[in-house]
């Protein structure tokens, strides 16, 4: 993408200023994405709406976040809230603390969505 060609320019021409931004740099599609969305949402409704819209996506977005994290932290380290789990602790999947890992979490997250979803009908 456009923003990685700019993180690999500056990392290439200004080392130093590439390690202070670090993560920033890539975080900014992260940003797009939801403001993106919530502009589109904002220009075809009130600012009720939008406001109510608005608290909600946070929340989606903050549950989201949180499975993806609960599962990559168990897989990953064996641990929940810093304390070892007895059968993941032994063995940990080390891709799963890694940037595959969440991309795995994330996919069977959306299976499992849709499992249930043509379960139940919803």
């Amino acid at each position: 993408t456009f923003v990685t060609i700019i993180d690999k320019m500056i990392a290439a021409y200004s080392p130093a200023l590439s390690a202070s931004l670090g993560i920033f740099i890539p975080l900014i599609v992260v940003n797009c994405i939801i403001l993106g969305r919530a502009e589109a949402f904002a220009n075809k409704n009130g600012v009720f709406d939008s406001l109510l819209d608005a608290v909600g996506m946070g929340i989606g977005f903050t549950i989201a976040l949180c499975c993806i994290a609960f599962f990559r932290e168990l897989l990953g380290e064996g641990k929940l809230f810093g304390h070892a789990m007895p059968f993941f602790s032994k063995d940990p999947a080390l891709i799963m603390i890694m940037a595959p890992g969440g991309f795995i979490v994330f996919g069977l997250l959306i299976a499992l969505k849709r499992l249930m979803a043509s379960k139940g009908g919803n």
